[in-house]
């Protein structure tokens, strides 16, 4: 195993870094606070996308940053899970810089599926504008009504009607909703309910203006709407589409979460190891710089020992999860459940301990909107939910590994 960077990544690295930091650091202050001080809340058809991100976001298109994720020479960096990895990092710093480079979720593991699954019409019509960056997109699967922790347990449905599929149902959790330039929608839902366990669900792509699409409201999570991207609830009533908007055929919904997630769970857990790098930052240099009791912070109370069992637990958290792209790349996805599931359960964790660690170094300041701490903090707390509760993953290592000791069963007595 070999998790040095290319000479191609470092390029990457080195190019991204000095963009954000000449374009996308002073935006990001700036816009966070015109945020805050606009006061925007649920509404979300108040939402504005703002003129200085879409300018940046053009600035990065022509530096050549742009669909770095996806591994296809031709429509993005063609990099492979391990390369991308130290890419994804530098952009987790911000918040802005995954959308400023086209590489922000929901929309990269949409793109992937498009790509990988999708029919060249379905290509031309809804993954060509994603890749320019012209439209942004939702992905629908969590149900309000369901423990959804089981994705088996889905009841919204999406039923073949002759040339039709007829959708109903409810989803929430569904980011990136509430965004202005949100125009389509991953559904997934049940198709045939006597089919195998994992045959029964199909997605489908739906056009947020199609009749019978209705974002009912717009969920904070600790009291922030995170506009103009935000998570809604959105219910389908007898929703209809073309049975060509089907992705790769019915029943074959699983099929396509298991090639989407393991990707995407490097995305997600790269951000979080450099969002845990910007707040042990923020945390050295408030230790360094405030004094009480006649000495620097950083010399009280065992925050020395703090930062370095956070600096171990950064760097293990890192090289788990390049080990888990490098097994992507050399076996694909299925071969490397088990590390998938077990940085699903450290990145975040970790990201949650350095923020937690970081705002206590900053004391009341920490709470506020002048340190983007408490945000990162959500950042993290809400990636322990999502793509699966650590409970799941948890399960999944621990059924992994006990299988390695299992014990053939006696036989019956005759």
């Amino acid at each position: 195993m070999d998790f040095a960077q290319s000479p191609r990544t470092q390029d990457y690295v080195k190019r991204i870094r000095a963009f954000m930091q000449a374009h996308v650091a002073p935006l990001e202050a700036e816009h966070l606070r015109e945020i805050a001080e606009r006061k925007i809340g649920f509404d979300h058809t108040e939402w504005k996308v703002s003129p200085k991100v879409e300018a940046v976001k053009a600035k990065a298109r022509e530096a050549g940053l742009w669909n770095l994720f996806l591994p296809d020479a031709e429509l993005g960096a063609g990099l492979s899970n391990v390369d991308y990895a130290s890419l994804a990092e530098e952009m987790g710093r911000s918040f802005l810089a995954p959308e400023i480079f086209n590489c922000n979720a929901p929309d990269t593991g949409n793109m992937e599926v498009l790509w990988k699954y999708g029919t060249p019409e379905q290509k031309e019509t809804w993954l060509k504008p994603l890749l320019a960056g012209e439209i942004r997109s939702a992905f629908c699967m969590t149900e309000p009504d369901v423990a959804s922790s089981d994705a088996t347990n889905m009841q919204a449905s999406a039923t073949i009607d002759g040339d039709e599929i007829v959708i109903n149902g409810k989803k929430w959790w569904s980011t990136g909703i509430g965004h202005p330039n949100c125009k389509i929608a991953i559904f997934m839902g049940l198709t045939d309910p006597q089919a195998a366990r994992h045959g029964q669900h199909s997605m489908v792509l739906v056009p947020l203006e199609t009749k019978g699409v209705t974002i009912k409201r717009m969920l904070p999570v600790f009291g922030e709407y995170d506009p103009p991207y935000g998570h809604g609830e959105v219910w389908f009533d007898n929703v209809r589409v073309p049975k060509s908007n089907l992705i790769l055929g019915a029943g074959k919904g699983f099929q396509i979460a298991q090639g989407r997630l393991g990707p995407g769970r490097i995305h997600h857990c790269m951000r979080c190891i450099g969002a845990a790098e910007r707040a042990m930052q923020l945390m050295i240099e408030r230790g360094l710089s405030r004094v009480a009791f006649g000495k620097p912070l950083i010399n009280l109370g065992g925050n020395r020992e703090r930062i370095a069992d956070l600096r171990i637990a950064i760097d293990q958290a890192r090289l788990l999860t390049l080990y888990a792209a490098w097994k992507i790349d050399k076996a694909g996805g299925m071969a490397a459940l088990n590390e998938i599931s077990a940085i699903k359960v450290i990145a975040p964790n970790v990201l949650q301990q350095v923020c937690d660690a970081a705002i206590q170094m900053h004391g009341a300041g920490g709470l506020s909107y002048d340190f983007p701490l408490t945000a990162l903090y959500a950042q993290a707390r809400v990636l322990r939910l999502a793509d699966g509760p650590d409970e799941v993953h948890r399960g999944m290592i621990a059924k992994v590994e006990l299988a390695k000791y299992a014990v053939a069963k006696p036989k019956a007595a005759a």
